[in-house]
Parts: C-alpha cells; structure tokens; sequence
C-alpha cells in the first residue's frame, strides 16, 4: 500500500476518536505495539536530533525499499514513532523522500500537541525523508 493510502486511513481511524483525551490514548496504545528495538541501536548514530525525549530511529534497506524501526523513553513519541513506521516503513526510497506526512495537521497533531513534541515530530519526519535520500 503507498504513503498516500496509509495517510488516509490514519485519518480515517482519528476521525471515530471524539476528543484529544481518547487521541493521546490511542498514540500511547500504538506506541505499546512497537516491535521491541534492538538495544545495541540505543546510541547517538541512531538518536534523532532535536526531540526532548529520548528517541531512536533505524533503518535497514532491502534494494530500494527501506524498513524502518523505532522507539522513544516516553509514551506520546513512541506512538508517534509508530505513526510514522506505519507510514514509511517498507516503501521505497523515492515514494518516502517525496511523500510529506499531511496526517499531521489533518488529524490536528500540529494543534494539539506541546511546541516540544511537535518539534520532535518534525525531527523524526526529518530523520526519515534523510534516510530516504541517502544522507
């Protein structure tokens, strides 16, 4: 499935949460779900800049297809990071690098979220369109 469609049931999915409370659950719920991360990758080389928290991000490539892993020290990123692997994980690297995450601002992640988380948001995104692109 492409990062277009993913985008879109994303959004569909937030779109049956009434309020931010039952949102920031389902985040924290998602991040629960995370493969667990390797512990020999909890270091700088794969430590995203620019998050608060602590959060750690890995990729492996197969030809051009690229499999991303992730994981954070705190509840609300961690979901995040698994927004983002649901995403970006298993595409290839043209459809990453040129597909820019508009499920952010329309499920209202850009509104509801701390200035620090969104910042962090962007860091991971950042992170993984890098990783897209070779750097």
């Amino acid at each position: 499935m492409n990062t277009k469609k993913l985008q879109d049931e994303i959004i569909e999915d937030f779109k049956y949460l009434e309020n931010w409370e039952d949102k920031y659950q389902y985040i924290i719920d998602l991040g629960k779900e995370l493969a667990p991360f390797p512990e020999q990758f909890r270091d700088e080389a794969h430590k995203v800049k620019g998050c608060v928290s602590q959060v750690w991000l890995r990729a492996e490539e197969d030809g051009n297809i690229i499999h991303f892993q992730g994981d954070s020290d705190a509840h609300i990123p961690k979901g995040l990071i698994s927004l983002l692997l649901r995403v970006y994980s298993g595409q290839n690297r043209e459809e990453i690098a040129s597909t820019p995450p508009y499920f952010i601002e329309e499920i209202g992640l850009g509104q509801n979220l701390t200035p620090s988380r969104t910042n962090g948001l962007y860091s991971m995104v950042k992170r993984i369109q890098a990783i897209a692109a070779g750097n």
